[in-house]
């Protein structure tokens, strides 16, 4: 035997030791992937640089909801062994089970368009730095596009969910830095744990209750909680499994908190504390980098970046997922039918940069949309989670109901909040 060979051997047994670990937390690693992406980088720069850390609040109550919609949902696969939409067609209607496929399909398609308009936006105003002019932003979108759709075609879920955990991983770690180069004063921080609207007019875009409603529709999302049952059993879980179901929610929640929060302070401190508003993604470049400097604003534009790749993956997945779930189905993505479906949806990233429509308006109303969706995710954890035929045992407490109430009345005023800042934003 080779001198170097017992090096190698425990070499290698580390690493395996190292992925094992890491596996229990790609689920969790995975929905953050899925929740921080440019539609959140949007929606928490844009609260940040027009109100300051003044909706922090949002994002506290927010993440708080998530974690406890994440639980409920994978406790019933849990006990079950039923994920989200097989359970909703056969317990509940059928044609509940479409309407979600339709209507997340429909909010998924608008966030693919602001994605890789966001990230080629972002991308052209930062290559200005390098190049005279720039790239123009079509490039750029059809570069990560592909990139995209190259990895889908030659990957398999755990590949996905471990490239994820890269590009998670310098997407936490740019925002993080970001926050100490440009926090706001901390008092800020803390008043912004304070409920309230701005009492202020509504802009162009729709005013606080459309950005708060697309505030909560980045992060409560309902996508997340179905998703998030399919996940569960992929990775063999059971009710034994409920502590470490818990525990992986529980980081990828807080990382979810801790991005959001960052994102917004970053604006918070340099665009709103100059009195400068947001309407497009450049904005992001072209603004920062007088108040913060080039690093910075490289460090910040790397961030956005990665954040519209780890989306990218699963807004393109989202539909075949959707459709193997309902279908009770393997997700089995090598189909001619799903790489066609992807490669469709995939073409939607070109939208923005073609005909030149404004990404942050797109995502913005995208993600309101999500948020009025939310109710009818929580009606229908509430009605499967209290058959006892179906949960024996581990049916709903009474706490868990009346929590569940209280978000379900939490997501009846973000909705109305969408709805009345999209009518706002149309009358002008």
């Amino acid at each position: 035997m080779s001198s170097d060979h017992a090096p190698r051997m425990e070499n290698a047994s580390l690493w395996k030791r190292f992925m094992n670990g890491l596996a229990l937390f790609l689920p969790g690693i995975f929905l953050l992937g899925f929740n921080i992406g440019t539609g959140s980088v949007t929606a928490m720069a844009k609260a940040g640089a027009h109100y300051g850390m003044s909706l922090l609040w949002t994002v506290v109550t927010s993440c708080f909801a998530t974690y406890f919609l994440i639980s409920v949902y994978s406790r019933y696969t849990l006990v079950t062994g039923e994920t989200a939409l097989a359970a909703i067609k056969k317990h509940i209607h059928p044609a509940i089970g479409i309407f979600f496929i339709v209507a997340l399909t429909a909010g998924v398609s608008g966030g693919v368009m602001g994605v890789m308009g966001i990230v080629a936006d972002i991308c052209y105003e930062w290559s200005k730095m390098a190049i005279d002019g720039g790239v123009a932003p079509v490039y750029f979108a059809g570069f990560f596009i592909l990139l995209v759709y190259y990895i889908f075609w030659n990957g398999k879920t755990d590949f996905f969910e471990r490239a994820l955990a890269v590009i998670v991983a310098v997407m936490a770690s740019c925002f993080v830095v970001n926050f100490f180069i440009m926090m706001p004063p901390p008092i800020e921080i803390v008043k912004g744990l304070i409920p309230l609207v701005p009492n202020v007019p509504a802009e162009q875009d729709g005013g606080a209750f459309l950005v708060i409603a697309s505030m909560v529709g980045t992060t409560v999302s309902s996508s997340l909680f179905i998703v998030r049952t399919t996940l569960v059993k992929e990775a063999g879980w059971g009710i034994q499994d409920f502590k470490k179901q818990r525990n992986d929610a529980l980081v990828s929640v807080t990382l979810m908190f801790v991005i959001s929060a960052s994102i917004m302070a970053a604006a918070a401190g340099t665009l709103y504390a100059q009195g400068v508003g947001l309407s497009r993604a450049s904005q992001m470049i072209e603004l920062l980098e007088p108040l913060a400097g080039s690093l910075a604003v490289s460090i910040f534009a790397i961030g956005i970046v990665a954040a519209g790749v780890s989306s990218q993956f699963p807004n393109v997945l989202l539909l075949p997922w959707l459709l193997c779930d309902y279908n009770e189905s393997p997700r089995e993505m090598t189909l001619t039918k799903y790489r066609v479906i992807v490669f469709l949806i995939s073409l939607l990233g070109l939208v923005v940069p073609i005909f030149e429509a404004r990404p942050v308006f797109v995502m913005i109303v995208s993600q309101a949309f999500n948020s009025v969706i939310l109710p009818l995710t929580i009606g229908c954890i509430f009605y499967l989670g209290n058959r006892k035929d179906l949960m024996g045992e581990y049916k709903n407490t009474l706490g868990t109901n009346l929590f569940l109430g209280a978000v379900f009345v939490f997501s009846i005023i973000t909705s109305s909040m969408g709805i009345r800042g999209v009518l706002q934003m149309i009358s002008g």
